[in-house]
């Protein structure tokens, strides 16, 4: 090839290469941009269940490589959107091109951490929650198990590891305290309340509220008996906000044992 030729063509594939390159710039800046509105939306509307880095809190942790109940971007759109039915996760006020900036950022979460390493063993936790523990009293996995408390066959899925170690030596820690009325459309733990009824013959019932209505109220005791009262035949009804008839482990388990229980519970994910 002529010399000029050469020139001419080493200029050319510079020019080329700048082109590229301008272009390569331009979209990581606009994909920079967008992800940073997503996570600006997210610290605004997300981070409080979910944690400010995604690793969980009231709400599952989302910096996992794959969602569980969102594994496609659709299905992730779609759970931001309309939330979940049934759960604290409602719907969103965010509009489409928010969501999907959100839904890049929940992404870019599970890219960017890595799993986290449990440091307990879920096989030796299983044990530890039958036996030692009791914690099948109340509890319920799979049909198997207790009412008075959550049933815990997918609690996996939605509660951090680091929410359930506390829930286990702190169980008042975060039961919800509002004071809305009964919703069939809504399971425990929004529905939660720990009542305490007195009737005229001065017998005394401690349970969980298991329905209302303006008339009656249903009650699950400790040793899972329902009891029915119209509102009318009591001569008291305490309602207790924010507190828990579930004991705490603090000095039931050791370290290494709440680690092991914590495990198997992160590992309860409707499959096993």
């Amino acid at each position: 090839m002529p010399q000029k030729y050469l020139r001419y063509f080493s200029l050319l594939l510079l020019v080329v290469l700048v082109i590229l390159l301008a272009k390569y710039i331009h979209r990581e800046g606009k994909k920079a941009e967008y992800l940073a509105q997503g996570e600006r939306f997210y610290q605004i509307h997300c981070a409080s269940c979910h944690g400010p880095k995604g690793e969980g809190g009231r709400g599952p942790t989302l910096a996992v490589p794959r969602l569980p109940r969102a594994p496609t971007k659709k299905l992730l759109k779609r759970v931001i959107r309309s939330g979940i039915p049934g759960t604290e996760m409602g719907r969103s006020s965010l509009s489409e091109e928010q969501i999907s900036q959100v839904a890049a950022w929940v992404d870019h979460l599970g890219q960017a951490l890595p799993g986290k390493v449990m440091p307990g063993n879920a096989e030796r936790g299983e044990y530890l929650y039958f036996t030692k523990g009791n914690c099948n009293q109340c509890h319920a996995i799979k049909g198997y198990g207790g009412a008075l408390g959550p049933d815990l066959t997918e609690i996996g899925l939605s509660r951090s590891a680091d929410y359930l170690r506390t829930a286990l030596i702190d169980p008042e820690a975060d039961v919800p305290t509002n004071t809305l009325p009964f919703r069939f459309d809504v399971r425990i733990p929004n529905n939660f309340l720990q009542v305490t009824t007195v009737m005229k013959n001065g017998q005394s019932i401690t349970g969980v509220r298991i329905n209302e209505d303006t008339y009656s109220i249903q009650v699950r005791d400790s040793s899972d008996r329902i009891h029915s009262f119209f509102k009318s035949e009591l001569v008291e009804l305490h309602k207790d906000w924010g507190k828990s008839p579930m004991p705490s482990y603090r000095n039931v388990f050791s370290e290494e044992e709440l680690d092991d229980v914590v495990a198997f519970l992160v590992s309860l994910r409707g499959e096993r």
